[in-house]
């Protein structure tokens, strides 16, 4: 027992003489909250000295924690994380106000510690995310600029700045930053994404078809890559081509909903309507309930005769998205049926809620209207057209195949 106390209080009183020098060397007062509390243990062990009592279980662990263990931790996170007390401390804090909303206490702290560590890696990535919160892309991108100064390893904070420079409309320093990030990491998904949704944006679709396909050898079961290169190859008119990217997506996920609609929109194009319904059919299961299925069927079932099947399909694609009466009423293809459509009322229109599809979901489903062009521009003779086009192309296949 004697033997305990003796090693408790030279230990204790060398830590606290420790955390004092190193508050004396950094000049920093951060360390008078450290030795605050082991001065409040040591207090606590002087009185049971001096007044010779038995500490209960309670203040027998108020006295190791402060006096001890606590100094202990801290010195060795500093000595492994290379970060000194008062920065973990100023950081602390200022998380915490983030966490009560209120930023410019949280910058203030964030400012004390940058004018004392001037190369705070956690200090300048903190304050850049408060600023990118903020709205200030600006200046939030000087400061994760600052972050890869001081650790230009740190891949993702690049990927931070070309996501940033894309918001602010710095599409081709987006990209050219992108390229050099996927250069020395090539399987990171985040850049291949930001790098071909902003090449797509841009029109440059074999461009982003390129990084895709790059993009597969790392994430060969991703829905998103095969949907990707789906629509790219879509926009080039390479419909072959999209067709199988379209059906690996719908293979690998069947529950979603825009592989199997776009599998319909490229069966329509070439005619097939057969193919086209079953497609639309499988879609409208899907996880997500969006109008685009119905208002297909609704097309197809008026292509080939059967109005009160087309009617029934288009009120309820009208049901799911009451704004799509206004395009339909353009489309010359639907003029046999619309006085048979229910007229959405006005608060149905303007009350309208958007779909329950995720923000990149319903970028790529604006993309993917441009495909939608395609097919909504056709009339009766177009299909029947391209049907006959079809018919006579399996005819001169089979006779090929015949004389071979």
């Amino acid at each position: 027992m004697i033997l305990e106390k003796i090693i408790f209080n030279l230990l204790a009183f060398a830590l606290f003489t420790i955390i004092f020098m190193k508050m004396i060397r950094k000049n920093d007062t951060s360390y008078v909250y450290i030795l605050g509390l082991q001065f409040l243990g040591l207090t606590i062990n002087f009185i049971e000295l001096f007044f010779n009592i038995k500490l209960n279980l309670f203040l027998k662990v108020i006295l190791y924690l402060f006096s001890v263990l606590m100094p202990i931790i801290i010195l060795i996170v500093e000595y492994n994380k290379k970060i000194d007390f008062p920065q973990i401390f100023r950081l602390a804090v200022a998380k915490w106000y983030m966490h009560l909303g209120k930023t410019e206490e949280a910058k203030e702290y964030l400012f004390g510690l940058i004018n004392k560590y001037p190369k705070s890696y956690l200090g300048h990535k903190m304050l850049a995310e408060l600023y990118e919160k903020e709205g200030k892309n600006e200046i939030a991108i000087d400061e994760y600029i600052r972050v890869t100064e001081i650790n230009n390893k740190d891949i993702h904070m690049n990927y931070k700045i070309a996501n940033l420079l894309n918001k602010e409309g710095k599409n081709e320093e987006a990209v050219n930053l992108l390229q050099d990030i996927l250069k020395q990491k090539p399987e990171l998904y985040e850049g291949t994404a930001l790098l071909g949704e902003i090449l797509f944006s841009q029109e440059r679709y074999k461009e982003a078809i390129l990084v895709y396909m790059g993009a597969l050898k790392y994430h060969p079961g991703n829905y998103d890559l095969y949907y990707n290169l789906g629509m790219s190859c879509t926009m080039i008119n390479d419909f072959q081509r999209a067709k199988e990217f379209y059906d690996k997506a719908a293979e690998i996920n069947s529950l979603l909903y825009h592989a199997k609609l776009s599998l319909g929109q490229i069966a329509m194009i070439y005619g097939e309507l057969e193919e086209a319904e079953k497609y639309f059919n499988e879609s409208a299961k899907g996880e997500e309930v969006e109008s685009g299925s119905y208002y297909y069927l609704a097309l197809v079932a008026l292509l080939k005769g059967d109005k009160d099947k087309a009617i029934n399909y288009m009120n309820v694609a009208i049901q799911l998205e009451p704004k799509l009466y206004q395009k339909i009423q353009k489309e010359t293809v639907f003029m046999p049926i619309m006085k048979k459509i229910n007229i959405p009322t006005r608060q149905e229109i303007e009350s309208e809620k958007e779909g329950r599809l995720t923000l990149k979901q319903r970028r790529i489903t604006r993309h993917l209207s441009k495909t939608c062009s395609l097919v909504s521009s056709l009339n009766n003779d177009d299909i029947k057209m391209m049907v006959n086009v079809k018919k006579k192309e399996k005819e001169i296949e089979e006779k090929q195949r015949g004389n071979e």
